[in-house]
């Protein structure tokens, strides 16, 4: 790239201001914090009234074992990335989503036997 530190901390500093850049964060292994599971689920709802999107979109947003939830279009409604300790804590977590969030008709699981690529990374134009 070719900058000088000054140059690219102003460039940094830009990105920071503009809103390309929303965080830093650090790459956790989650084998290493005992956590080795990773399920990709596929949630499908009853209905979506806004009243009911907000509810389920607020848990899944402060639930910790839910690493990724992504609003979607096709067969199910939301994708999750989940990570868990054991199947035990996967499907305790399960039983606590559909529990508490009376708007979800069912989910699929798929889990990962292996990461190939794992990252937030965006290619950016210059």
């Amino acid at each position: 790239m070719g900058l000088s530190a000054s140059a690219a901390h102003r460039r940094l500093q830009r990105l920071w201001r503009s809103g390309v850049i929303e965080a830093q964060v650090a790459v956790v292994n989650p084998k290493l914090v005992g956590r080795p599971l990773v399920m990709i689920v596929g949630v499908e709802i009853e209905r979506e009234r806004p009243e009911d999107l907000h509810e389920l979109k607020r848990w899944l947003a402060a639930e910790p074992a839910v690493q990724q939830a992504w609003y979607v279009t096709g067969e199910s409604d939301f994708t999750l990335v989940i990570t868990a300790r054991d199947a035990e804590d996967y499907d305790a977590f399960m039983q606590r989503l559909v529990a508490e969030n009376r708007n979800v008709r069912r989910f699929r699981t798929s889990m990962a036997l292996s990461t190939l690529k794992r990252g937030l990374a965006v290619p950016v134009e210059e």
